[in-house]
């Protein structure tokens, strides 16, 4: 499966979602000297010092270390070796004052893009929840309505106006995100504006409103390639919070009648559009740049590039 190969999907987090009501969640947790806490500032995330060739991991403190934070989020519970007991799990989100009393050496802080391909499973699912839900907070201080500064509860996960005693939740942008084939199965990729000129990817782009998620990989393919495409089918998903997206996977191939060489590159974010067979992108080696590793893109393209070649009749 897909989802195998995508780092930031592959683990099943127990959120205890039901957890998050009680309103002395937090403090409880606290003061529980079993609870892990997880710290975050600007996007970045304390890491354990490596000690003796040990593999690169989060520092994950007990709450005294913690002794301050501008919020914390209740990220749930995690199985413990031996135990029959999870333990709980908190994320605490540092200003950058804060961080810098806690640990100033900035080496010890890293995004999750430089940590997730070092990271196992469990601790890139928390990474990526604890970012995701901090990168809201961040953008959602006052409430969209009128204006009014809004208080946080429910550990973390809502964020109230007392003003119109209205709810905030945190929101997930969907984007999908195409392999694109022709007849004969070579992989159409394109190259954004702001990469470099020999970095390609897969065509992507955001769901609108009102949107089904075949009819935005039609349109954002005929938008971005100028091409139509037919038989849109779902490969898998990846949270992507960079800073709020779900990425959906998806593979379709040319409408009939549609020709590769039609390519129109959009000219705003697209500005070449290639195809390529197998054989030619594995012996573009360096020449030409694909996603990393942490990517669905990636994982949908080394999915491609691994299945047999197509048999010729």
């Amino acid at each position: 499966m897909l989802t195998d190969a995508l780092p930031l999907a592959r683990h099943r987090l127990e959120r205890d979602a039901t957890a998050r009501a009680d309103p002395e969640l937090v403090r409880r947790l606290r003061a529980d000297a079993g609870t892990r806490v997880l710290v975050l500032s600007a996007g970045s995330a304390l890491r354990a010092l490596q000690v003796d060739g040990a593999a690169p991991a989060l520092a994950w403190l007990s709450p005294a270390e913690v002794p301050d934070a501008a919020g914390w989020l209740y990220l749930g519970r995690e199985a413990v070796a031996g135990s029959v007991t999870a333990q709980p799990l908190l994320a605490a989100l540092l200003t950058v004052e804060q961080a810098e009393a806690l640990q100033p050496e900035r080496l010890r802080w890293a995004g999750l893009r430089a940590l997730a391909p070092v990271l196992g499973d469990v601790e890139n699912a928390l990474f990526t929840e604890a970012i995701a839900v901090a990168n809201w907070h961040d953008s959602h201080g006052f409430c969209p309505r009128c204006g009014t500064a809004t208080v946080v509860e429910q550990a973390g996960w809502v964020r109230r106006c007392p003003a119109e005693n209205t709810e905030v939740f945190p929101r997930t942008d969907a984007a999908v995100i195409v392999r694109i084939t022709d007849a004969e199965d070579r992989i159409l990729l394109g190259s954004n504006a702001l990469w470099e000129q020999n970095r390609f990817s897969l065509l992507a782009g955001f769901v609108e409103p009102g949107e089904s998620l075949e009819d935005a990989v039609r349109r954002e393919v005929l938008e971005e390639s100028g091409l139509r495409v037919a038989h849109p089918g779902y490969l898998g998903s990846q949270p992507w919070p960079f800073p709020a997206s779900l990425m959906l996977g998806f593979a379709a191939t040319l409408a009939a009648g549609q020709s590769p060489q039609g390519t129109i590159p959009d000219g705003e974010e697209i500005i070449e559009l290639r195809w390529f067979s197998r054989a030619e992108l594995r012996a573009a080696g360096d020449d030409i740049l694909l996603p990393g590793p942490i990517s669905i893109a990636g994982a949908i393209i080394r999915e491609w590039l691994e299945n047999p070649e197509p048999v010729t009749p």
